[in-house]
């Protein structure tokens, strides 16, 4: 067996750590991005979301989309719907999950939170000029799809 095979696992531990800071660090520097508006990251993610989607979307879509619990994203959502941020529809398809409709006050402040991570993502560009960041994203990618085909997850019982 080859060294680089032998470091392999340590690799991807140390991945997975990095990526534990980094979702911290980008879950911080969200929140001051966009405090301006209102609002925090958990927030965020739920307006862009549907913002994203262009469409109405159920918390289940939402919670697919991002990457977070449905229960998480029902306690965001219900927050949002209470200051005024979106507006609940009727799901045709489904009775017992209603559609989420970004309100205008919503649709401002999606288009305000693209502007402030337009303006932010430029910045980290500049000061990342050599980054490879299309190798990063389609390594994650591949995380990602192999962690969701682990079924069970190791350690489980099936």
């Amino acid at each position: 067996m080859s060294t680089k095979q032998n470091h392999r696992p340590q690799d991807i531990t140390d991945l997975m750590l990095l990526i534990f800071r980094l979702n911290g660090t980008l879950l911080e520097r969200g929140d001051q991005l966009v405090a301006h508006l209102g609002i925090n990251s958990a927030r965020w993610q739920v307006l862009g979301a549907v913002g994203l989607a262009g469409a109405p979307q159920t918390a289940p879509q939402i919670a697919a989309r991002m990457g977070i619990s449905r229960q998480g994203a029902q306690k965001q959502l219900h927050k949002l719907v209470e200051e005024g941020y979106f507006e609940v529809q009727a799901n045709p398809q489904h009775a017992r999950s209603p559609l989420y409709r970004l309100s205008a006050l919503g649709e401002r402040t999606v288009a305000g939170t693209q502007h402030s991570q337009t303006q932010w993502t430029e910045q980290l560009a500049r000061q990342l000029p050599d980054a490879d960041f299309a190798a990063a994203c389609h390594t994650l990618r591949q995380l990602l799809s192999t962690l969701d085909a682990l079924s069970p997850p190791i350690g489980e019982e099936p």
